[in-house]
């Protein structure tokens, strides 16, 4: 297995579930940007029926290429390099609902196989954070020379978590080092992408993948988000002034006097009230 303090260097595998782990679909997205431009292909399939409920996640109806009707199944597929060689790996699709310890079993299965030897997994979780600030970006790892090395933070959090916690447990105990990358999407934008966010996590995300992510519309995209949800709350007095209180908060927060321990309390303070939302209108959880 993989030596920590040679985090990647061999093949590096970057890992997003859609679902709750993907608020604004942001993780998702910086995730199949990076496989699209290094045009990685599938080298592994886990099988669908053993982890999905499909009352909760129903396969879809689609039209084909050819003017087909076919079903797509809810899953989740590993991508590698075509000539099947070490290299920036992907792992994405829809976050399981039963199985996962033996989900996750197969997995670091999967990545044993094909040499990993570092983990990055991203993650989106709607917040109280105002959209008109830089998208708030927290990088944290289990791992202490994984810390050490890049010089992040240890989560101290406690709660419900999702597949992504599962996984980096399990491939921590494989020897296997990984890190956690997760972005904050203002909730009050929550039933639309986030292209804003997207862009945070892949340019986080290029401090530890050796490729420059191409931003193709991202930037325009984001900048179209922002202008409007500033067009929503200039018709709406309340979600003004609301939106005004989180952008005194962020402040507060990114203020230079600001102690690292106090931008921590509040990413913490951000997972709890998202979990305790999240938790009134579905069971299991994501962190």
């Amino acid at each position: 297995m993989a030596d920590n303090s040679t985090f990647g260097e061999n093949s590096l595998l970057v890992v997003a579930f859609e679902g709750w782990n993907d608020a604004g679909e942001a993780a998702s997205g910086a995730a199949r940007a990076l496989r699209d431009q290094l045009e990685l292909v599938p080298i592994a399939d886990l099988e669908p029926e053993d982890y999905f409920d499909y009352q909760f996640n129903r396969p879809s109806s689609v039209i084909d290429e050819n003017g087909d009707r076919m079903l797509e199944w809810p899953g989740v597929t590993l991508w590698g390099p075509l000539d099947g060689g070490p290299g920036i790996h992907v792992l994405m699709g829809t976050e399981p609902s039963r199985g996962w310890k033996t989900f996750a079993s197969e997995v670091i299965d999967a990545l044993a196989a094909a040499g990993i030897d570092g983990i990055v997994f991203l993650g989106a979780m709607l917040a109280d954070v105002p959209h008109t600030r830089p998208i708030s970006i927290f990088a944290t790892s289990e791992n202490a020379a994984v810390r050490e090395r890049f010089e992040l933070e240890k989560s101290s959090y406690e709660g419900p978590v999702g597949i992504l916690s599962v996984l980096a447990e399990s491939a921590e105990n494989a020897e296997i080092p990984t890190l956690s990358i997760w972005a904050s999407v203002p909730h009050y934008v929550h039933n639309a992408p986030s292209p804003k966010a997207t862009l945070a996590l892949i340019e986080r995300l290029e401090e530890f993948v050796d490729v420059a992510v191409d931003r193709g519309s991202l930037i325009e995209e984001s900048a179209a988000w922002e202008s409007g949800i500033d067009a929503l709350a200039s018709d709406d007095d309340d979600m003004a002034a609301y939106i005004a209180q989180l952008e005194q908060a962020r402040d507060t927060v990114d203020a230079p006097e600001a102690s690292g321990d106090a931008i921590a309390e509040e990413f913490e303070r951000y997972l709890r009230r998202r979990d305790g939302r999240a938790g009134d209108d579905r069971s299991g959880g994501a962190a």
